[in-house]
């Protein structure tokens, strides 16, 4: 459908009117409804050049109010066209984050609401539906209790707030004296597989540390951390007088979702009094499925680990959920109470304010509520069950067409492969491969993303739409297909 400006004039005072925003609003939800029925509609990643959507967009700000439908046509027709469709079955490129209708439901919700949680007294229900929502979530995922829990907006900052956590514990001197020029703070390390996520690199940076102070730890032949490397690391460190401070294992590495061995880590990281935070920021809730929940294994013996709902549990971006063993020590990192912000509310009332850097939250627990109660623990697992089984399927496409290879073993949802011509070196095959994920991203039917293991370029087809079937597997297959044969035959 499309939006036609046909609107009464925009007030100089006050709101819009009520019966206006209301025909409009029914006229989005109508859009949203007929996009996501037939998202195929539209190629997958966006077909614009850098600059157009901008050149495309008036230079400065209207001097009179404009209509609500003129609004939404130029969303239809000027800022469509840039839009990269994350909720689109075909796609596979990173990890998948799609918006499911629960989610998208609380969000309008959320917005008329336009609650801010803060404090508890500023919104009782945002603060007291997070803390039930996110105790759900941990029963689902078969974690034992107690885990406190709070949501910020993604995995990176999930994982900042752990650091300054674990820094917090063995150096709480560092808020006050901070930690330039002093002669009685020891390096402080931190240490993480070789495949873990830059987020970790970034936090260590933000937190004064120093990147030379991140160790990546050597993976064995499944991409696994070396617990026997780790242990050898951390003991050299203490030879030289530098101080273990945290270990990050991964339930899930962005590049090919392995699996560290989360319990040898953590019985390591206690012989060095270290801080054990897991990243299982895309893999986490792969253990709602039962026959999965071995991927959390050793996990309720860590500090802290990190899940985002906003990646494989269908809830839109942003809802990343960190969770900490320790809410005391994460909020001695982060309290603050300036005299404006002082409440009478008793000890039972918790400040999500005080467990990191943002003083305004949003309502972001209404949409993954919405989200567990519209599938239930069994639709859920059934959904992420069915992605696992897809990307097995298209991992035995590869494994049995010849000039095709599997590049690291298939652990949950997400395939590593390339193709790998007869007589071609690493550089050439990079850029082979490379061209094809060129061509069958640009043709708009499916979206790939790649990386490198072990030197080698590798594509990779993540599977975690909740709108993805068997048919979308077999066109990404097919397309790949077709791509490859055009560049060996020079087209």
């Amino acid at each position: 459908m499309s939006f036609v400006p046909d609107a009464p004039p925009v007030p100089l005072h006050g709101d819009l009117a009520p019966d206006d925003f209301r025909r409009v609003a029914h006229a989005a939800v109508d859009w949203i409804a007929d996009y996501l029925e037939h998202p195929e509609r539209h190629p997958v990643r966006s077909q614009v050049a850098p600059g157009d959507i901008a050149r495309a967009l008036p230079a400065a700000p209207p001097t009179h109010g404009e209509s609500l439908d003129a609004m939404l046509a130029d969303v239809q027709q000027t800022l469509l066209p840039g839009i990269t469709h994350w909720n689109h079955p075909g796609f596979f490129a990173y990890f998948a984050n799609s918006g499911a209708y629960p989610g998208i439901l609380a969000e309008l919700l959320t917005a008329g609401l336009n609650a801010n949680g803060m404090l508890w007294i500023t919104s009782p229900a945002v603060t007291e539906l997070e803390q039930v929502t996110l105790d759900w979530l941990r029963q689902l995922m078969g974690l034992s209790e107690p885990w406190f829990g709070e949501i910020t907006d993604t995995a990176s900052v999930s994982t900042f707030y752990a650091l300054a956590a674990a820094r917090e514990r063995i150096a709480p001197s560092v808020r006050t004296e901070g930690m330039a020029g002093r002669t009685d703070l020891p390096r402080l390390r931190v240490y993480c597989s070789e495949h873990a996520h830059s987020s970790i690199d970034k936090a260590v940076i933000a937190l004064g540390l120093g990147h030379h102070n991140l160790v990546k730890i050597p993976a064995d032949d499944m991409l696994r951390m070396r617990p026997d490397a780790l242990r050898d690391a951390m003991a050299a460190d203490v030879a030289q007088g530098y101080r273990p401070m945290a270990v990050v294992p991964c339930v899930g590495t962005t590049s090919a979702t392995s699996v560290d061995p989360v319990a040898a880590v953590v019985q390591i990281a206690r012989e060095f009094d270290c801080w054990v935070h897991v990243d299982a920021a895309y893999a986490g809730v792969a253990a709602i499925v039962p026959e999965l929940r071995y991927v959390m294994d050793g996990v309720d013996g860590a500090d802290s680990f990190v899940v985002n709902p906003h990646k494989w549990l269908f809830t839109p971006m942003d809802c990343s959920v960190l969770y900490t063993r320790h809410p005391d020590v994460l909020k001695q990192a982060f309290a603050l109470l300036p005299e404006y912000l002082v409440t009478r509310t008793g000890s039972e009332a918790v400040n999500l304010m005080d467990y990191g850097i943002q003083l305004g939250r949003r309502f972001r627990a209404l949409k993954l509520w919405m989200t567990l109660r519209a599938y239930g623990a069994e639709g859920l697992a059934e959904r992420i069950r069915f992605h696992c089984e897809l990307a097995r399927e298209f991992a035995g496409m590869v494994h049995f067409e010849g000039g095709w290879e599997l590049t690291a073993p298939v652990t949950l949802s997400l395939v590593c492969f390339r193709h790998v011509p007869p007589d071609m070196n690493e550089e050439a095959l990079a850029a082979h491969n490379a061209r094809i994920m060129e061509r069958v991203n640009a043709r708009g039917r499916v979206y790939l993303s790649h990386t490198k293991l072990n030197g080698r370029y590798t594509l990779r087809l993540a599977v975690g739409n909740i709108r993805t079937d068997r048919e979308h597997i077999t066109l990404a297959w097919q397309e790949l297909r077709d791509a490859a044969r055009a560049e060996l035959a020079g087209g």
